[in-house]
């Protein structure tokens, strides 16, 4: 999830334009940062550990197989994200005090700008784990409050990056053929994580109108998202196959297709749940039967899917030039948690043991995923690989 460029933002005559840092930033300050100054380069694409930590602890939440000591567990690891999520947010905003033209510039940059739908969906997962596990220990009327406030303003986000990045990709960005990558579905991603929450909310709000409003709009950022989704897909594929799979460094965002078909079989269930006090008959119903009809074949795909883009993988990682460690390996952590937490829906809701098995077994695989992807970050974070300025990829500005 790393960009070869940080491109720095300026105004010349009411246009943007993108600048190799080295051209904006003093000689000095163009050299790898200190590693005590932790704030120089910190895009939103460091979101994703809270994104992927989140989902670990919520997919546990939401297992059909109930395992001792599985629940405290999970509501440790959901802590963490809680924390991981503070301590970033406090960390952005002196990223953006101290370098102001170094954040305003990742909107700027082509590939940066997707992971801008990285903080929102960030702040719904940790709230929505508060409900699912945090109310353990701050009580439910505390764990709602939280969650509302938290889904209110990953909302918020999230539907700001679902205009402003397809709007500065279709005004500013400049992109070739091969441009499209997994990553184009990041700023879209982030309402349909709103509709999969938000269904979570319903049943604390007073029956009548509220319900009612949220539940609705629920369904209709679940079809903003899906229909999004849609768009981007057939790119990535006739870019994949015209263009093979490119920059080993790009591969693990190839996963990131599995978060939006993921959640939205999550999203699917949830607002089914949720409709059935709502909506009446046959509407009530209704939801019920998409649920399961939308669900199992979107499932179908994720797997395709999956197989196509672990092959990928696994060829990227043995060729010459490997597959070297990068944010990007988030990527193989929230998609699959949300393809766990969209299986296990459905293993519930239909109560097909083979589902219940497929969502223990992709649980098992992503917290193995999870794991090493922290391991490494915490690794390359302590040793500031993960901190340094990022190559200039041009040497002189080019307009966006």
């Amino acid at each position: 999830m790393t960009s070869d460029v940080i491109a720095a933002y300026r105004v010349r005559r009411g246009r943007w334009t993108v600048e190799p840092m080295t051209a904006v930033l003093a000689p000095d300050a163009a050299r790898a940062p200190h590693r005590r100054d932790v704030f120089a380069h910190l895009g939103p694409n460091w979101f994703a550990t809270v994104m992927g930590t989140g989902i670990v602890a919520n997919a546990a939440g939401v297992l059909p197989l109930r395992l001792p000591g599985l629940r405290p567990a999970a509501t440790l690891v959901w802590a963490l994200a809680a924390g991981l999520l503070v301590l970033l947010t406090v960390a952005w905003a002196v990223h953006l005090r101290r370098h102001r033209a170094t954040a305003l510039g990742h909107a700027a940059d082509p590939v940066m700008a997707q992971f801008w739908g990285a903080p929102p969906m960030a702040a719904m997962t940790v709230g929505g784990g508060t409900l699912l596990l945090g109310q353990d220990w701050l009580g439910l009327h505390t764990a709602v409050v939280v969650d509302a406030v938290l889904w209110v303003a990953g909302t918020a986000g999230g539907l700001v990056t679902a205009v402003a990045i397809p709007y500065l990709m279709m005004t500013r960005h400049r992109s070739g053929p091969d441009a499209a990558f997994g990553g184009w579905l990041m700023p879209v991603v982030p309402p349909m994580v709103s509709a999969a929450n938000g269904a979570l909310l319903v049943p604390h709000l007073p029956a009548g109108q509220l319900r009612l409003d949220l539940l609705l709009a629920g369904y209709a950022l679940f079809g903003m998202s899906l229909v999004a989704t849609l768009i981007i897909l057939p790119q990535l594929w006739a870019r994949l196959v015209r263009h093979h799979a490119g920059p080993a460094r790009l591969v693990p965002t190839l996963w990131i297709v599995l978060g939006p078909i993921g959640q939205s079989i999550t999203a699917a269930h949830l607002l089914g749940v949720a409709a059935t006090a709502v909506l009446p008959a046959p509407y009530s119903t209704g939801a019920q039967v998409f649920a399961v009809f939308y669900g199992v074949p979107a499932f179908g795909f994720a797997v395709l899917w999956l197989a196509l883009a672990a092959a990928i993988t696994v060829r990227a990682a043995r060729s010459d030039e490997g597959l070297p460690f990068t944010l990007a390996w988030w990527s193989f952590v929230f998609p699959v948690g949300t393809l766990v937490t969209g299986t296990a829906g459905l293993a519930t809701r239909s109560h097909a043991a083979g589902l219940t098995v497929l969502a223990v077994t992709l649980y098992l695989l992503l917290v193995v995923a999870w794991s090493t992807v922290a391991i490494r970050t915490l690794h390359g974070a302590r040793h500031g690989d993960l901190l340094r300025t990022p190559r200039a990829r041009h040497s002189r500005p080019q307009r966006v």
